[in-house]
């Protein structure tokens, strides 16, 4: 197709022409034909010379916090002739776009490229495919293609580094173990066998059971019940009166999440649908992250409901509860939870009066006030002096 100076060149040689046909001055019609030729011989150009062009895209890391930054490799190899004048676009959807380009990319060969992207806000951002273009050496007709995978970027919600943890009952696993719990990240005495999953930890493989069995078998360990945790994100819309307030609660969630797994807890998220598993694992962290990334709120939660299928999970040692604006539905929650996890922590970006309830309830609370700072709340909190606590009692 042509070029912005292709159609340039190719309006000013009909305009020619015209004042040929108009005028009858044979210099016109002689640059009238100079210049229609050249776009036509342009565009046989390209048409002849097809790119044969691969891509391969690396980005580093694949899922990085709100304000952080990844950095995307790109590397082009030709597969064809030699081509002139290429330019590759690479975008970022919702993020931005990369443009490089080469004067001359010969048989063969490959060209590299690096950006680097600012991530804000939170979300998963689709990349490519890149999109390439070679043009003749006038610059007036160009070839263009679409090559490569597209990846996905993961935007975690931003987070905060807190400090300290609540008591929790028997932590140590000699002491109070009530029930056992399968991990994947390790634990105390050998449990079970069963079948490697993607991001399990290589060192967990049993290589005399993957002999016999012809296919690789996972040592699956008993965990301490009181280093398990929940973290659950009140995602009912009623529950804030702002969309800010409810960020401030997704990265209180995360940035909980993120504590508790640096911490040794094997922490389950739940954000509005089935809980997601975050561990020492990498990609366990990550699908828990890529849950919180992409949360919104909804009019469709009811929380007995939830409470009841989360009870029936199991339990743990600690309850993270993260909302908006507290109220009796959330505190029913946290009672019929209780039983199952005897350290209950709120977090409330919008709290109200209803905090009180949940104080004298026995459930330990956390509101970043003025500041807006969690880690500033949740320090404090620390400092204060942490009981283990009971939204029952």
């Amino acid at each position: 197709m042509l070029t912005e100076r292709g159609w340039a060149v190719s309006g000013t040689g009909i305009a020619l022409a015209l004042l040929w046909y108009l005028f009858g001055e044979f210099e016109l019609g002689v640059a009238a034909l100079l210049l229609l030729a050249a776009v036509f011989t342009s565009l046989v150009f390209v048409a002849g010379r097809r790119p044969r062009l691969e891509v391969a895209r690396r980005t580093t890391p694949t899922g990085v916090h709100d304000g952080g930054h990844a950095s995307v490799g790109l590397r082009l190899r030709n597969r064809g002739r030699v081509l002139g004048n290429i330019s590759l676009i690479d975008e970022v959807r919702g993020l931005g776009t990369a443009e490089f380009a080469a004067a001359r990319f010969p048989a063969r060969s490959e060209l590299t490229a690096h950006y680097r992207v600012m991530c804000r806000p939170r979300g998963m951002y689709p990349i490519g495919p890149a999109k390439v273009r070679a043009s003749d050496p006038l610059g007036l007709a160009s070839v263009s293609l679409s090559v490569g995978n597209v990846d996905v970027l993961a935007v975690y919600p931003a987070v905060e580094d807190l400090d300290g943890l609540p008591g929790v009952p028997g932590r140590n696993p000699a002491i109070d173990a009530r029930r056992p719990e399968h991990s994947q990240r390790g634990g105390e005495d050998f449990y079970t066998l069963r079948e490697y999953q993607q991001g399990d930890d290589i060192r967990r493989v049993h290589w005399p059971s993957s002999a016999r069995r012809d296919r690789l078998m996972i040592r699956q360990l008993e965990t301490p019940w009181q280093e398990t945790s929940l973290v659950f994100l009140d995602v009912r819309a009623s529950s804030y009166p702002d969309e800010d307030a409810f960020e401030a609660s997704v990265s209180a969630a995360a940035s909980a999440t993120r504590h508790l797994v640096r911490n040794a807890f094997e922490t389950e998220v739940w954000a509005g649908e089935s809980t997601a598993t975050a561990s020492e694992s990498d990609r366990g962290y990550a699908v828990a992250m890529e849950r919180l990334a992409q949360v919104q709120p909804r009019n469709d939660i009811h929380l007995g409901a939830v409470a009841a299928g989360l009870r029936h999970q199991g339990g743990g040692g600690i309850l993270v509860l993260v909302t908006g604006h507290p109220d009796e539905e959330l505190l029913g929650m946290a009672r019929v939870l209780s039983a199952s996890y005897p350290t209950a922590i709120l977090m409330a970006s919008a709290a109200g009066s209803d905090v009180d309830l949940f104080h004298r309830s026995g459930v330990v609370t956390v509101t970043p006030g003025a500041s807006g700072s969690w880690a500033e709340a949740w320090n404090r909190s620390m400092r204060t002096g942490w009981h283990v606590a009971s939204a029952g009692s």
